[in-house]
Parts: structure tokens; C-alpha cells; sequence
């Protein structure tokens, strides 16, 4: 990750855009973000209806600043659609579906259009999911495109175009899977990646053990289907107070030395890559 890539919430909830009785609960709950579902949560019959609700509801509440980051996930087979609803002042950003190097391309200049006629303060944020072998295999050309932020992980699309049983004897082959994934965002210097979900979100104390093997692989963000999931995840990417003291005696000294040679309270000399992870874990904190 290079310093000028954005940290990332920590959680991101998602919740159905025809389940509009959700989108204040949501907001009031303790995710740092909402996604709100335009593609596989919403059948295809409803999917007008939950773009028109989605859209009033955000022009009714785009003033109001408190509360978590709002998202929303759209399909690149109604991609104009989605992004006519979802493209307001107050949204952070978009979760492509399906992404891959034709999507971003036919979104980038309807995201721009839009952006431009609806006064959206600044660009909004783009993470794409590899949800396919194809979007895999152009993980160079993907995280190349100049409006990704990062990617996350449709874990079960993918896993399910490839074949791949989740089964003990598969979990290194997965983990080759997600490891892909990190080494092209850090080789592309975008934010780090946003971790899979876990459909049984009954089960917390594996789901405290697989966020904390994600983020050990590189990930720094985790999706949710339930809000059970949360406090597991706040708690697992969340810096503890050891490392956050650790990384500004990091910054300081490095700031003292004025760019010469410095150690940090082990002797361990403090290049360049231990500044950038300082920056990256202050950067985390809430």
C-alpha cells in the first residue's frame, strides 16, 4: 500500500435494497460502513422498485454527516440503472459485481457524468469483486484502471466458477486464491483489499478465527451479512494500543531524523516500507 491510499472502514455491512425497513437500522447500528445491495439480494422484478426507494431515501438523508460510510453494491448487467440510483451526494462509494476490465471501463464515464450533475464533493470510491477465473486472470489489467480503489472478494461466485470445493484439503489452494488478490493491490499501490464474508454468521468464534487468518494474509477490511458479524470484526482489525504507541514512536523518530538513518527502540532500523506500515496502523485506528 503506498502512503497515499486510503484506510478503509473496518466493517461493511451489507444490506438488501428492497428491504428499505433496513436502511435506518443500518445506519444506527455499529457498522463503520453500509452497503446497500442492488445486485444479487434484490430479485430481478424488484429491482426498479428498490432503485427508485434507494434513491429517495439517499437524496433525504445526504445532509445528515454522522453515521457510517454509505455504499452501494451494483451489477455490471444494470449498470446504468444502478448507478443512476446510486450516484449521490453522501455516498462514499461503489462495490462493483462482477468486476473486470469492461465493467470499470463502461462505469468510469457514467460515474464521471454523473458525479459532475449531482455536485458529488470529490470521486466516489470504487472497489471491484473477483467473483470469476476471467476477473482472476486479469488481475494485472483490473487493478491497473485508474478509477479502483481496491478490490474484495465474492468468495462464493468465485469459488464456484473455478470448481473449487471449500473443503480442508482446498484451504491452501484458497488462500493462493486470496493471496493473488493482495499481491496485485499492493503491486498497484491501492488500499488494501476487503476480505470475504462468512455465510453462517451463527458460527462467531469461527468467524473471529477466519478474520483473523484474512488479515494475517493482507486484507485489512471484512464484509458482513449480519450485524452479529461486526463487533468480530472491530475487534480483530482494529489496532491494539501496543501497536498504536509502537507505530508513532515509529513516525517520531523517523520525523526527528529528518530523513537520515534511524532506529526504532529495538535497533531495528525504520525504512521506508516500516514507515509505510506505521502510517498504514495509525491510519486504522477508531
Amino acid at each position: 500500500m503506498t502512503t497515499e491510499a486510503r484506510v478503509l472502514p473496518r466493517s461493511f455491512l451489507y444490506v438488501p435494497a428492497n428491504r428499505t425497513d433496513l436502511f435506518e437500522k443500518g445506519v444506527a447500528g455499529p457498522a463503520d460502513a453500509l452497503v446497500i445491495d442492488l445486485e444479487d439480494a434484490v430479485p430481478v422484478p424488484e429491482k426498479a422498485a428498490a432503485r427508485s426507494a434507494l434513491a429517495a431515501w439517499l437524496d433525504g438523508r445526504h445532509a445528515r454527516a454522522s453515521g457510517p460510510e454509505l455504499w452501494v453494491r451494483v451489477s455490471p448487467d444494470f449498470l446504468a440503472d444502478d448507478l443512476d440510483a446510486a450516484v449521490r451526494p453522501g455516498v462514499t462509494g461503489i462495490f462493483l459485481a462482477k468486476c473486470s476490465p469492461e465493467a470499470l471501463d463502461t462505469a468510469a464515464p457514467l460515474l464521471v457524468a454523473l458525479e459532475d450533475e449531482r455536485g458529488v464533493d470529490g470521486r466516489l470510491d470504487v472497489i471491484g469483486l473477483v467473483e470469476t477465473g476471467q476477473a482472476l486472470r486479469d488481475l494485472a489489467v483490473v487493478t491497473a484502471h485508474p478509477r479502483l480503489t481496491t478490490l474484495g472478494v465474492g468468495e462464493v461466485d468465485l469459488l464456484g466458477d473455478l470448481r473449487v470445493t471449500r473443503s480442508p484439503r482446498a484451504v491452501a489452494a484458497i488462500d493462493g486464491l486470496r493471496m493473488q488478490i493482495v499481491v496485485h493491490c499492493a503491486a498497484a499501490g491501492l488500499s488494501a483489499p476487503v476480505a470475504p464474508t462468512s455465510t453462517d454468521f451463527r458460527d462467531l468464534t469461527a468467524f473471529e478465527e477466519s478474520t483473523r487468518h484474512l488479515l494475517d494474509l493482507g486484507f485489512r477490511s471484512r464484509t458482513a451479512i449480519h450485524p452479529a458479524q461486526l463487533d468480530v470484526i472491530h475487534a480483530v482489525a482494529s489496532p491494539s494500543a501496543e501497536s498504536l504507541t509502537a507505530a508513532q514512536e515509529v513516525l517520531d523518530r523517523f520525523d526527528r531524523s529528518r530523513g537520515g538513518i534511524t532506529l526504532d527502540a529495538r535497533g531495528r532500523l525504520i525504512d521506508a516500507a516500516v514507515v509505510r506500515e506505521a502510517r498504514e496502523t495509525l491510519g486504522r485506528r477508531r
